[in-house]
């Protein structure tokens, strides 16, 4: 089979009335990132294990979700020094959104990778400077110092950003950093689609959902937030559960058997549809 060409993935080759046209615009976002130099070829595999997390959770952001948004933003107001990291999935698939929601809660972006190069550190903030944001940490190797407790080149942070930053907004996230970041006794929201997974388990908030849809919704969250007082913002925090979060996110998935009869039912109405045609 031939590689992916640029004309192979055309999103011009995508139907509206495709009933994954959707999902396939994203992936098509994805293969451009790559093609771009955002995006690491391991990241295009953990974007397909995260779309089956998707599939369950029925592909849309479930009430403890929102839950987990509203107490993650609340903390990140009552904090001093938030920082939201960025790697190449999140720049490819949310680069405007990203930005907006770091004006919105007054969080610098970091760029922060597994599969770091100097070529994607500066291609993916060339990215993130095109959609609106006026600085991108993390590149500038004279302000490069490292998190104690990993090895690998997750472990290089800015000392204007994650380094000093008391609460971090991670995606995509490695287990080993967000367990490095706690043990430096940083607040850690993560946006995870696995609910079992070390970031999801180690996060002092977790959101399950697909960042595509929270990204948007943490900043509507923030804009009405903002005006919320100290004791207001607290008494939400105090409201979120890590342990309820989680068990319900599975709950969910596993309850999604309950789809197989109607999803079963709209095939059968479609290959019915097909034979009138």
């Amino acid at each position: 089979m031939n590689a992916l060409t640029k004309t192979d993935t055309n999103e011009d080759f995508i139907p509206d009335d495709h009933p994954r046209s959707e999902s396939l615009r994203i992936r098509h976002k994805l293969v451009e990132g790559f093609e771009n130099g955002l995006v690491a070829k391991a990241g295009l595999i953990a974007h397909g294990r995260g779309e089956a997390f998707d599939y369950l959770l029925g592909e849309k952001t479930i009430e403890s979700a929102k839950k987990a948004m509203e107490a993650s933003i609340a903390q990140i107001l009552l904090c001093k020094h938030p920082v939201i990291s960025v790697n190449g999935n999140v720049a490819a698939l949310v680069p405007e959104e990203i930005v907006e929601l770091s004006e919105a809660i007054s969080a610098p972006l970091e760029v922060n990778l597994f599969y770091r190069s100097r070529e994607r550190e500066i291609a993916i903030e060339k990215a993130l400077l095109g959609a609106g944001a006026k600085q991108v940490l993390g590149v500038d190797l004279s302000h490069r110092t490292s998190l104690s407790g990993i090895s690998h080149q997750r472990r290089y942070v800015d000392d204007r950003g994650i380094a000093r930053a008391d609460i971090v907004l991670v995606m995509l996230e490695d287990g080993d950093r967000t367990i490095a970041l706690r043990a430096s006794n940083k607040f850690v929201v993560s946006i995870d689609l696995n609910p079992l997974s070390r970031t999801a388990l180690a996060g002092s908030f977790t959101i399950v959902d697909n960042l595509i849809r929270s990204i948007p919704l943490m900043t509507k969250i923030a804009e009405k937030f903002i005006e919320k007082d100290t004791s207001e913002l607290r008494q939400i925090v105090a409201t979120y559960s890590h342990q309820q979060i989680l068990e319900d996110a599975l709950r969910v998935m596993g309850n999604s058997y309950q789809q197989v009869a109607p999803m079963l039912e709209t095939v059968i109405q479609a290959i019915e549809a097909k034979r009138q045609d």
